[in-house]
């Protein structure tokens, strides 16, 4: 019984086979690039597998996204449908979510983009902003991610909101749902955070005629997937002061190219896609477990809908 592991770094691959040989007794760990006899690989672990990955292997019982996304093995355009995908969600990286969204919400709350660039001026300025309590931060997608990203706002004392393509509820949080709630939603933000999954509907939803919809100067956290975004639309929103700042962690390049406008605009934040960055030691503890789990009993909670796109 093998399990192949591809990732587009070779580096990572050894880090992930290291990682979980131990987890895995009775399995063989092999890469992509030494996958051993065909016919044996059973699972596939994978980051951005390259078109036609999976092929080779007629007895392929399961595909392990090492990330709560599946966009990336849904892009192999040669992928067997038929193969069910098992996504990587974990208590560690929900965490990391609630942090980097507290952290870059209260970043725009509390005017740190400007306060910081007074700094390199020399300039004191106290900017006077509302407490928490006023001021309104929506969430898209209200997933594990999302969820725990909202219900931390609210826990900080926001006026949080929530939107979804289906009904949701979380206390303390204001949610909507589909396209009927949806411009009310946008119009209440003056913190956007984007979570969704990327699918051909949300595929460049932030653009333009949804930055008209949200109040004049709102700010943008773009942690869901990068071509979730219309840049050059957001360039001429930040021009315009219809919005005022951005902070991005995904792109639709990756990693950004050095001449990208976004590295040096003074309204944009740049992170390098490390929102809820999975590392080997913490994931593969996950990522065994469902293995384990789906050879056992042929089902795990965190199986993916290939036709919604997560």
């Amino acid at each position: 019984m093998t399990i192949i592991v591809a990732h587009p770094s070779h580096a990572k691959i050894d880090w992930w086979i290291e990682q979980l040989t131990p987890l895995l007794p009775g399995w063989t760990l092999r890469s992509i690039h030494d996958p051993g006899a065909p016919e044996d690989v059973t699972y596939a672990v994978v980051w951005k597998p390259a078109t036609g990955t999976f092929l080779p292997f007629p007895n392929l019982k399961a595909i392990v996204s090492l990330g709560a996304g599946i966009d990336h093995v849904l892009a192999d355009t040669q992928l067997p449908r038929q193969v069910p995908i098992i996504r990587t969600v974990g208590t560690d990286l929900t965490q990391r979510m609630r942090e980097y969204v507290a952290l870059h919400v209260l970043r725009h709350h509390r005017e740190m983009p400007a306060i910081s660039a007074h700094q390199r001026e020399k300039r004191w300025q106290q900017l006077i902003v509302p407490p928490a309590t006023r001021r309104t931060v929506g969430i898209m997608g209200l997933g594990n991610l999302g969820g725990a990203a909202a219900t931390t706002l609210a826990a900080l004392g926001f006026e949080t909101l929530g939107w979804s393509r289906t009904p949701r509820e979380l206390a303390g949080v204001t949610t909507y749902a589909g396209q009927a709630g949806f411009d009310d939603f946008l119009g209440r933000c003056e913190i956007l955070v984007c979570l969704l999954p990327l699918t051909e509907a949300t595929t460049g939803l932030l653009n333009a005629e949804l930055f008209a919809k949200l109040p004049e100067g709102a700010s943008l956290i773009n942690a869901g997937r990068g071509p979730h975004l219309v840049e050059q639309d957001l360039l001429a929103a930040l021009a315009s002061g219809r919005l005022n700042h951005a902070t991005l962690d995904v792109f639709n390049v990756e990693p950004l190219p050095e001449a990208h406008p976004f590295w040096t605009h003074p309204n944009v934040t740049v992170t390098p896609h490390i929102a809820s960055l999975i590392d080997a030691p913490t994931g593969s503890r996950i990522v065994a477990a469902n293995i384990a789990r789906f050879e056992e009993t042929g089902h795990v909670e965190d199986l993916a809908d290939a036709a919604r796109g997560y």
